[in-house]
This record gives C-alpha cells, sequence and structure tokens, in this order.
C-alpha cells in the first residue's frame, strides 16, 4: 500500500463513518416522529380540558342566549344543536367536527368558526411578527452589550429594564403607551389597525388581510405609513415583553461560551472584549434563542389578547375576549382549540430547526 493510500490516522474508516451517520440518522428520526406526535397528545389533552370545563357551565346555548330567548326557543335550539344529549356523545362527536376542520357555529353572530378564525387571524399573525421584530432588534444587541459590559453599571442597567419589560402586565405598559405617545404627545393612532379609509380600501382589493403586504401591493405610500404608524405602539407594547426574555437569555449564553477553550485563545491573543462578543460569542449563543421562540410564540398569543382588546386591534385575541364577555363558548372553545394547534405546530417546527443546528438536542 502507497503512502497515499493509506487512510489520515484522524479519521475513522470508511464503514465505522457510514454506520455512525446512518446511527445519526435515525436517531434524528425517532427524535422528529416522535416530537411530531406530541402534537396530537398535546392538542387531546387541551381539547378534553377546554370541552369538558365548559360542559361545567351547563350547554353553550343556555350561557350565551339564556334569558334573551321565551323558553320554549331556547329549548329547541338546544335540542338543534345536540346539547341535550350525553356529555360523552357530544365529546366524541366534537373530535370528529375537529378532524374534518368544522369548528361549529358562533351563537351571538351565527358565523362559522372557520370563517371568524381566518378573517381575524391573519390580523393577530401581522401583529405576533411585528411583536417578533422588535423582540430581536431590541433584545438580542442588548443581551450581547450587557455580556460585553458584565457586571458594571451598564450591564446592571440592562438586566433591571430586562426584568421591568418582562413583568409589567402588557394591558399596562399598552395603557401607558397610549397616554404618552398618542394622547399627550400625539405621534401614534390611539387604536386600530388603521384609519376607516385605509381600511375601506384595503377590504374592498381583497388581499391576504395581512394590511402592510396589501398596502404595499397597493402601490399608496399613505397606506403603508398609515398601517405602520398603528402597528407602532401594539408593536412595542408586546415585542419589549419578550425583549426582556431574548436580552436576559442572550447575556447568560455569551457569557458561558467566554468561558470555552476557543475564546480564551482568541483573549490570550488580544481580541477585545467586544470583538470577542461579536465574532466568537454571538452565535453559539443564539441556538438558545431558536429553542425559546416557541415557547414565546405561546407569550405572544396570550399577550395579543390583552394588546389587542388594548389598541382595539381586530385580531383573534379581540375576538376571543368580545366571545367571552358574551358567553359565546362555541367560538371561545375553538379559538382556544386553534390557538393550541398553533403552538404545538410552531414548537415542532423550532424543535426540527434546533435538532438540525445543534446535534445535542436529540435523543
Amino acid at each position: 500500500m502507497t503512502t497515499s493510500e493509506v487512510a489520515p490516522v484522524d479519521q475513522p474508516p470508511p464503514l465505522l463513518a457510514a454506520s455512525r451517520s446512518k446511527s445519526g440518522g435515525g436517531k434524528l428520526g425517532r427524535y422528529l416522529l416522535t416530537r411530531f406526535l406530541l402534537i396530537f397528545v398535546t392538542v387531546a389533552i387541551l381539547v378534553t380540558v377546554v370541552f369538558f370545563m365548559i360542559r361545567l357551565t351547563g350547554d353553550p346555548i343556555t350561557a350565551a342566549l339564556g334569558g334573551r330567548l321565551p323558553a320554549d326557543q331556547l329549548a329547541e335550539r338546544i335540542r338543534e344543536a345536540g346539547f341535550d344529549r350525553p356529555i360523552i356523545i357530544q365529546y366524541i362527536e366534537y373530535l370528529g367536527q375537529i378532524f374534518t376542520g368544522d369548528f361549529g357555529t358562533t351563537l351571538t353572530d351565527r358565523q362559522p368558526v372557520i370563517d371568524v378564525l381566518v378573517r381575524y387571524g391573519t390580523a393577530t399573525l401581522e401583529l405576533a411578527v411585528y411583536a417578533l421584530i422588535v423582540a430581536f432588534i431590541v433584545g438580542i444587541p442588548l443581551g450581547l452589550v450587557a455580556a460585553a459590559k458584565r457586571d458594571k453599571a451598564p450591564d446592571a442597567a440592562l438586566r433591571v429594564g430586562a426584568i421591568l419589560f418582562y413583568a409589567t402586565p402588557v394591558f399596562f405598559a399598552g395603557l401607558v403607551a397610549k397616554l404618552i405617545f398618542s394622547v399627550w404627545l400625539g405621534w401614534f393612532p390611539v387604536s386600530g389597525r388603521a384609519n376607516v379609509r385605509t381600511e375601506i380600501a384595503l377590504n374592498r382589493s381583497g388581499g391576504t388581510g395581512i394590511y402592510l403586504i396589501d398596502a404595499i401591493a397597493s402601490g399608496n405610500p399613505a397606506y403603508v405609513q398609515d398601517v405602520l404608524s398603528h402597528a407602532v405602539l401594539p408593536a412595542m407594547t408586546l415585542g419589549l415583553a419578550i425583549a426582556g426574555v431574548f436580552l436576559r437569555l442572550v447575556r447568560t449564553n455569551v457569557i458561558g461560551t467566554f468561558n470555552m477553550p476557543y475564546v480564551d485563545a482568541a483573549r490570550s491573543r488580544g481580541v477585545s472584549e467586544f470583538r470577542l462578543v461579536r465574532k466568537h460569542a454571538y452565535k453559539p449563543a443564539l441556538i438558545p434563542i431558536v429553542t425559546v421562540i416557541g415557547l414565546q410564540v405561546a407569550i405572544l398569543l396570550a399577550g395579543a389578547v390583552l394588546t389587542e382588546t388594548t389598541f382595539e386591534w381586530q385580531g383573534i385575541g379581540f375576538q376571543l375576549a368580545r366571545y367571552l364577555a358574551a358567553r359565546d363558548f362555541v367560538a371561545v372553545q375553538a379559538i382556544v382549540v386553534m390557538i393550541a394547534i398553533i403552538v404545538a405546530v410552531t414548537n415542532f417546527i423550532v424543535d426540527v430547526i434546533a435538532a438540525f443546528l445543534d446535534p445535542r438536542v436529540r435523543y
């Protein structure tokens, strides 16, 4: 055997490398399959809990319309909806409806719930994207600054700010923001997704339902400016709460990365602390951010209920609050189930991304 034919000593033999690759691929496949199946388990548990908790209040029609309809009409509506049958039969039928995409009809305005979810879901999606952008722009850079200035005055101030961002109730932060920036300074609109004229024009165009995309597609800069001006305060209110989480997480992980040997080697060569953060500790610290995003989606959707109500942002959260006030438990149940599905699917996607970014995230 010639020298060129000798396998490198620092590499495993081809057959062993292939077996390792197959083993790693098999573990990744089992991990992804397990996470995918957990979507159905999670949603099934939540559907069951929500269904039986709502039924503890009685049948939804009596809860929503009791006292507003004569007794005979109320009894007829209950019979037509099947709420007079055994609860286990209602539960099994409801599971079947969900699997076919039928979430029922709202009791107060007689709309198919799926239409409500589609119509107002785009508004909540738009707000969630705005809030995530704010969280990334504010939380990640400030987390890097806090890590670079650790145990100094800027670090202490940023950590206190992160706690305040996260601990302040969303509705209170929204009211304060409206008072300062809308009432006192007059910089931004008080409420809504756009003014009436812009909304009529965008809805008439029959676009995506995401106002910023539809405004850009219209080619009218005034529409784009109007949509963005209405989005600033809700996005800041909801985004800063998540920015506090990102700031502390980035700071903690960057400081942890400082103890790695390759960072010590770079420091011994005279590399500045800021360059160490930007060049060497930044990317490894982002992996935990990816895994936390899934959890933040649940916080985003929960915060959207209060944010949309505070700013009259016509999204799923606003509609959920309205249906709760009307005791329309059919609509409430469907919206909660849909939110659970969104959170479960998002967590699965995040788990997939994390598994590819970090091979340790597998079992």
